[in-house]
């Protein structure tokens, strides 16, 4: 499987630039192993290169249905160990040079993101789709929801190059803003639907990774209120049974 470089992640169909609310599209978080396989095939082979999730071990991976032969054969490109962490080789320092800023650790960013206008993994999805050719970037890229960021578009030949187009707003006082919309240029190796739904995987992969244990600790959660109800319930027959003669 083929690498490539890679740095944060995120984009949408549009987004606002001075001034304007940005906007996010509603991330299809799946819980699926398949899409979640999915999701970590592609983090590994477009992200792991620059991004690591030091929080998070390969063999965590057999939470998703993959055996551990399955995650040696396809997986492990960066360590040597079933137990190691998603740790790179690229130094910080060496990372600050390169790209400006050294790219952030992805282990928890789909919480990390979350914001009053929507949820980490819908920025994360917004984001990975709003990547638009801006030749006065230095790696020829931009974002319609990360203005002037600093990662190339990893994930151009799946998507394709889309063209970014201002567009001028005003409003009943008087007030422009404008705002960058992306329009299809040239197509990649998938369609349109057949990116949103690797993304869609990619980001469903990253919300999972950033608590693996959620399902889990939701499931118990749900046993433990029926149990403080159940309890309720006797507690409160006992008192009835215990007062009914001073009542």
């Amino acid at each position: 499987m083929k690498k490539f470089l890679t740095a944060l992640l995120f984009v949408p169909l549009l987004a606002v630039a001075s001034g304007a609310e940005v906007h996010l599209d509603k991330a299809p978080v799946s819980t699926d192993p398949a899409a979640l396989q999915n999701g970590a095939k592609l983090f590994v082979n477009y992200c792991l290169n620059c991004h690591g999730a030091s929080y998070m071990r390969y063999n965590r991976l057999e939470q998703i249905g993959l055996s551990e032969q399955m995650i040696r054969d396809n997986l492990m490109f960066t360590a040597d160990k079933i137990g190691e962490p998603m740790r790179i080789a690229m130094q910080r320092d060496e990372a600050k040079q390169w790209f400006g800023a050294a790219p952030p650790d992805l282990t928890v960013i789909a919480r990390s993101r979350a914001s009053e206008v929507g949820s980490g993994a819908d920025w994360l999805y917004t984001y990975l789709r709003g990547f638009y050719r801006d030749d006065t970037r230095p790696t020829g890229w931009n974002n319609v929801i990360f203005e002037n960021v600093g990662m190339p578009h990893v994930l151009y030949e799946l998507q394709g190059e889309q063209r970014g187009k201002v567009v001028e707003h005003e409003d009943s006082h008087g007030n422009k803003t404008k705002t960058i919309q992306v329009e299809p240029g040239k197509p990649g190796k998938m369609s349109a639907e057949e990116y949103d739904k690797a993304t869609a995987d990619l980001v469903s992969y990253l919300v999972w990774m950033g608590e693996p244990m959620a399902g889990a600790r939701k499931t118990i959660g749900t046993f433990v209120i029926a149990f403080l109800g159940l309890l309720f319930v006797l507690s409160y027959l006992l008192k009835k049974n215990y007062w009914r003669d001073i009542h």
